[in-house]
């Protein structure tokens, strides 16, 4: 009796201790500020990172940044299609940035050539990862940001912030037809690495007054990624 009282008083005890336990050993919940600088910490500690750019709300006319996809390597290069919308058609360029140069593979061309981006509406994309100019910058430099919904996504647990940004800093990274315009974002972040998987960014980005979207979903962080500037003819 007196042993399955013991037994008794001695799991009572264990019941009680754990919520005590469990209260101690809990870390505080992240904030979207601090969630918002993991994920630039982490980029700016990988090599490389695939991407791929999806835009809508552009104009049917005009020389504007559709999309496009590749691989981005520090310190400073980019390979991979950029899709233009010139003289009302959608193209596909090839294209390749290294250091500060960007060569693209222009429409009935076989060889590349040195080109300005801006005639692309856009800036050198191999300097997305420029830890002062990229898209890193923007993460730290979010306003009013708020934590929205955790949700699992291919495998993995994301979180979303919603933020405003600088229209002058995306105006840098990416382009804008308004930079004194705040930027709104929908970023969504992986919990567990701390990656930035996908940035929604809603703003002008074609043309001053009108708001478009560009989406941009990150990947293949840390990749072995080799590139290297194209012959040119």
């Amino acid at each position: 009796m007196r042993q399955r009282r013991r037994g008794t008083a001695l799991a009572i005890l264990a019941i009680l201790a754990v919520p005590a336990f469990a209260a101690c050993s809990s870390d505080p919940a992240e904030s979207a500020t601090d969630l918002l600088a993991r994920a630039r910490t982490t980029l700016d500690d990988t090599r490389s990172v695939h991407f791929v750019l999806e835009s809508t709300g552009a104009p049917a006319t005009g020389t504007v940044l559709l999309g496009g996809m590749g691989d981005l390597a520090r310190p400073a290069s980019f390979s991979g299609t950029l899709r233009v919308q010139a003289v009302g058609s959608a193209i596909d360029v090839n294209a390749v940035s290294v250091d500060g140069t960007v060569y693209a593979q222009l429409p009935f061309q076989q060889t590349y050539s040195i080109v300005d981006p801006a005639q692309f509406g856009v800036g050198d994309p191999g300097a997305l990862l420029d830890p002062d100019t990229g898209i890193s910058p923007l993460l730290t430099s979010a306003e009013d940001a708020k934590l929205g919904k955790e949700k699992r996504v291919g495998g993995e647990v994301v979180r979303e912030v919603t933020a405003q940004l600088p229209g002058d800093l995306v105006a840098q990274a990416l382009t804008s037809k308004e930079p004194s315009q705040p930027v709104q974002a929908r970023l969504s972040i992986a919990t567990d690495s701390g990656q930035l998987r996908r940035v929604e960014l809603t703003g002008p980005f074609f043309t001053a007054g009108d708001d478009a979207t560009y989406t941009l979903e990150l990947s293949d962080f840390g990749a072995d990624v080799q590139i290297t500037a194209p012959p040119t003819g």
